[in-house]
C-alpha cells in the first residue's frame, strides 16, 4: 500500500514525496481512511509506530478541504493535547512537514519558556493548537484562546498524561470544548482507568490496535550484559569504542543518575548531555538538537523527558539501568527500530535488577539474549549475595524484586542463559545486530 492508496490530496501528497515517504505504516494506513471519514478514533499503538501522522495527515487534509468556508481572523479548529514539550514540539515539527502546502496555520504552546511569542502566534490568528495541559488552561484563563470552534480533539499519550499526573487538567479542558467534534484517543495501553477517559471523550469510536505494548519490533536487536552497579560506567564506556555506535540514547531511572552518568561520559573525551525535566526548557531544547545534529553522540534521559524524542537512524538505545516496570522496557527500546528501520537496544542488569528483568521477558515473551564476552561480568558468587540481599528485604517487609530470577550466570566469572536460549552474538556488541541502518521511508 502507499499514500496515494488512502485518497490524500496531492499538496499532502507532495509534502510526503518531498520527505522521502512512500509507504504508510499499519496504524496510519488503517486510521487515516476512518479519520477522513470523520469517525471518533481510539488508537492503541505503543511508541515509534507512526502515529503523529496517522493524525496529522488527517487532520490537515480535513482542515484543508474547508478553508475559505470561515472568513476573518483564523479561529483554533484542531486541538492537539499531549503531556511533554518534547512530544509537543515533535507534533508541530510534524505539521510542518506534512502542511507545508496546505496553506493552513499551527502554533505549538508549552510551559517553561515565555509566553510572548506563544501569544502572538496566537493573536495573529491559527487553525491548529498543539499544547501541553498547563500551558493551554494557563492561556485560556487569560483570554488567549477561544475553543468554542474547535472541529478535532486529540488526545495524545494518553497512559503519559494519567502517570504524569495530569488527569485533572485535561477533564479541565475537555469541560469547554463544544459537545459536537471529532475526538481521536490514542495511548500505548489500554488499562481500565485510560477506558474510563476514553469513554467520556468519544462517541461510537472506530478501534484500531497495532503492535501492542507486550511486543517488541522484529527489527531490534536485543541483548542484556550482566555487571555490577559500580562497574556500569565502565561497561558503557567500553562499549562507545565501538564507532558504529554513532547516535546513542541512554536511560537512567533518575535525572540524578542522568547528569552523573552524562559527566562520566564527557569526562572520557565522547560528546554526552542530559535530559530531564529539571533542565531548562532552553537546555533541553538545546540538548535535543544536538542530538538530532549529531554533534551529540550520547544523549542520557529519563524515561518521561525522552517520551517524544523521535531521531531518525537512532543506532543505539542502552539501559544503563532496567526500568522496574517491564512496560517501560517496551517503550524505551521503541526509540531505535522506529517504522520498519533496524536498531540495538543493549541492557545492563545488576544482580539486583534480575527480577526487573525476568519481568521483561515474561511480558515481551521471550529472552533476551546475554553477551557475556565483556570485561565486567557478574559472578555467581554476585547473585548469591544478592539473592540472600533479597531474601532479606522481604522477611522485614521490603520489596524484594519482582517475578522469578531470569538468565543468570550457571557458574563462576561466566554468564549464560540458565534454561533460555541465548543464541549469543559472535563477537559482542560488535555484531550484534544489522548495521545498514537506511532511513525508513515512512513518517513517524
Amino acid at each position: 500500500m502507499t499514500f496515494e492508496n488512502l485518497n490524500l490530496i496531492e499538496p499532502i501528497l507532495k509534502a510526503l514525496k518531498t520527505e522521502g515517504y512512500t509507504q504508510p505504516t499499519p496504524i496510519q494506513a488503517k486510521s487515516i481512511p476512518l479519520i477522513l471519514q470523520k469517525k471518533d478514533l481510539l488508537g492503541c499503538a505503543q511508541t515509534g509506530t507512526g502515529k503523529t501522522a496517522a493524525f496529522s495527515i488527517p487532520i490537515l487534509q480535513l482542515l484543508h478541504e474547508k478553508q475559505g468556508a470561515d472568513k476573518g481572523l483564523r479561529k483554533v479548529k484542531a486541538l492537539v493535547l499531549t503531556p511533554t514539550r518534547e512530544l509537543a514540539m515533535q507534533i508541530g515539527d510534524s505539521m510542518t512537514a506534512y502542511g507545508k502546502h496546505t496553506g493552513l496555520r499551527h502554533t505549538v504552546i508549552f510551559g517553561g519558556v515565555p509566553q510572548k511569542k506563544q501569544t502572538d502566534a496566537l493573536r495573529a490568528g491559527v487553525d491548529i493548537l498543539v499544547a501541553t495541559p498547563g500551558r493551554l488552561l494557563d492561556l485560556m484563563n487569560q483570554k488567549y484562546i477561544n475553543l468554542q470552534h474547535l472541529e478535532l480533539f486529540v488526545l495524545d499519550e494518553a497512559d503519559r498524561m494519567l502517570d504524569m499526573g495530569f488527569v485533572n487538567d485535561v477533564k479541565k479542558v475537555l469541560k469547554v470544548l463544544p459537545e459536537q467534534k471529532q475526538s481521536l484517543f490514542f495511548s500505548a495501553t489500554m488499562a481500565p482507568e485510560i477506558m474510563k477517559l476514553a469513554d467520556t471523550i468519544l462517541v461510537d469510536p472506530a478501534k484500531v490496535e497495532v503492535t501492542p505494548v507486550s511486543s517488541t519490533a522484529n527489527t531490534i536487536q536485543q541483548s542484556v550484559y550482566y555487571v555490577k552497579g559500580p562497574d556500569k560506567r565502565k561497561l558503557l564506556l567500553h562499549l562507545l569504542k565501538d564507532e558504529e555506535m554513532e547516535s546513542v540514547l541512554v536511560f537512567t531511572r533518575t535525572k540524578r543518575g542522568a547528569d552523573r552518568v552524562a559527566k562520566d561520559i564527557a569526562k572520557a573525551g565522547v560528546t554526552a548531555e542530559a535530559i530531564h525535566g529539571n533542565k531548562a526548557q532552553n537546555a533541553r531544547v538545546r540538548a535535543l538538537d544536538n542530538f538530532k545534529s549529531r554533534k551529540t553522540r550520547v544523549l542520557v534521559a529519563t524515561d518521561i523527558a525522552a517520551r517524544g524524542i523521535d531521531v531518525d537512524d537512532l543506532s543505539h538505545v542502552v539501559n544503563y539501568e532496567l526500568p522496574n516496570e517491564p512496560e517501560t522496557y517496551v517503550h524505551r527500546i521503541g526509540r531505535t527500530g522506529r517504522a520498519g528501520a533496524s536498531g540495538i537496544a543493549l541492557s545492563f542488569c545488576g544482580a539486583d535488577e534480575v527480577p526487573y528483568l525476568a519481568s521483561i521477558q515474561k511480558l515481551i515473551s521471550k529472552n533476551v539474549p546475554v553477551i557475556d564476552n565483556h570485561p565486567f561480568p557478574l559472578t555467581a558468587k554476585d547473585f548469591a549475595e544478592a539473592a540472600s540481599t533479597i531474601k532479606e528485604q522481604k522477611k522485614k517487609g521490603g520489596r524484594g524484586g519482582r517475578g522469578n530470577w531470569g538468565n543468570k550466570p550457571s557458574g563462576e566469572g561466566r554468564s549464560s542463559a540458565g534454561s533460555a536460549n541465548v543464541n549469543r552474538p559472535a563477537g559482542g556488541p560488535r555484531n550484534g545486530g544489522n548495521r545498514n541502518r537506511s532511513r525508513s521511508h515512512q513518517p513517524s
